[in-house]
């Protein structure tokens, strides 16, 4: 028997993915609330576990109902990864058998599910890269096992540049990352997410999440987006300003990261997924000294699978806007992220 659950509801739901050692950042109520205040996603947890008993497994995702991507659900929308709460393979392909039944009762698209293993029943709906940093050798250890003709290297040149580094929450702070996303985003061919996606994640996270911005003198030249969950920090998203691209700020913003989690005891830095065929990124993060593994999303449909819609993911919105974003104004390109993030998911 399966049981559907509210996780922003039920009491249940905060406890267990505390004491889960798979959940992450992406199953809390904070990430959840965010997804359901900016994009109207509706979260719902499918258990095993009867009413009044404590939970003892979970797969958590998102209700999509979208004119151009359709009825679907997907753990989760704009989740790097998203593991079942279950221990074991069997028990994962078992809810996931169980879930099957829901996506032909109501018909819908498909489920997806974003996790390191496939499902049994489902077929693969990519592939990516996840780099994790251990954090527990110390700082001077950290630092050693960092690239030394590039990380290292950056990293003091962003010290001897006089770069300044910023971290918190505030409007002001969350203005520069959002123009600097913009010039990033405009860079890539794809519209900026929207602001409001920001500030509820803010709202949401509280002090858990942080923007945090490298300066040169009064001018932005870098920010990135962590989020903290148990023993682990997260980077989300990052942006720049290519002007100053060789003054290391990107490497003092992930370096003061670092820093600051090793202060606060914290054991992993999650870097987050990387498309296999963005060499660049690969080696940047592997620079750090940190490990790789796969990423294999995994998809249940009713019907054979199908060709990736036009509007599938973010490299199928890049591939239909990357010869138009460029020569876009910036409200136009504010617009269409507004628009268009909420049928991606």
């Amino acid at each position: 028997m399966i049981y559907a659950i509210d996780p922003l509801q039920d009491s249940r739901w905060p406890a267990f993915v505390e004491r889960s050692r798979h959940s992450s950042a992406f199953h809390s109520v904070a990430w959840l609330d965010a997804l359901h205040r900016t994009y109207g996603y509706v979260p719902i947890a499918y258990t095993s576990s009867p009413p009044g008993s404590d939970l003892r497994d979970a797969l958590v995702a998102c209700r999509i109902t979208s004119w151009i991507t359709g009825r679907r659900l997907v753990s989760l929308p704009f989740s790097d990864h998203c593991e079942p709460l279950v221990e074991g393979a069997e028990h994962a392909n078992g809810l996931a058998s169980a879930l099957a039944q829901v996506v032909k009762a109501e018909r819908l698209r498909y489920l997806e599910v974003r996790a390191t293993e496939r499902l049994g029943l489902y077929h693969s709906a990519g592939s990516y890269c996840l780099h994790r940093l251990d954090l527990r050798p110390d700082v001077a250890a950290l630092f050693g096992n960092c690239h030394k003709s590039s990380t290292q290297r950056k990293v003091l040149r962003a010290e001897r540049e006089g770069l300044i580094y910023e971290t918190g929450r505030s409007d002001a702070l969350l203005e520069h990352f959002c123009r600097l996303l913009l010039m990033t985003r405009r860079r890539h061919g794809i519209p900026p997410q929207p602001k409001r996606w920001f500030r509820n994640l803010i709202d949401c996270f509280g002090d858990a999440f942080q923007i945090r911005v490298a300066w040169k003198g009064d001018v932005p030249v870098a920010s990135i987006l962590t989020i903290r969950h148990k023993d682990t920090i997260v980077y989300k998203y990052g942006c720049s300003d290519a002007h100053f691209h060789q003054l290391g700020g990107m490497h003092l913003l992930f370096w003061n990261t670092i820093e600051e989690a090793k202060a606060a005891r914290l054991r992993t830095f999650d870097l987050g997924r990387t498309d296999w065929d963005n060499a660049g990124l690969l080696q940047f993060k592997d620079r750090w000294g940190s490990t790789r593994s796969t990423l294999t999303y995994s998809r249940f449909t009713v019907s054979p699978p199908a060709a990736p819609s036009r509007f599938g993911g973010m490299n199928s919105l890049a591939r239909i806007t990357k010869g138009l974003v460029p020569y876009l104004p910036s409200w136009v390109l504010r617009v269409a992220g507004s628009t268009l993030y909420r049928h991606i998911g």
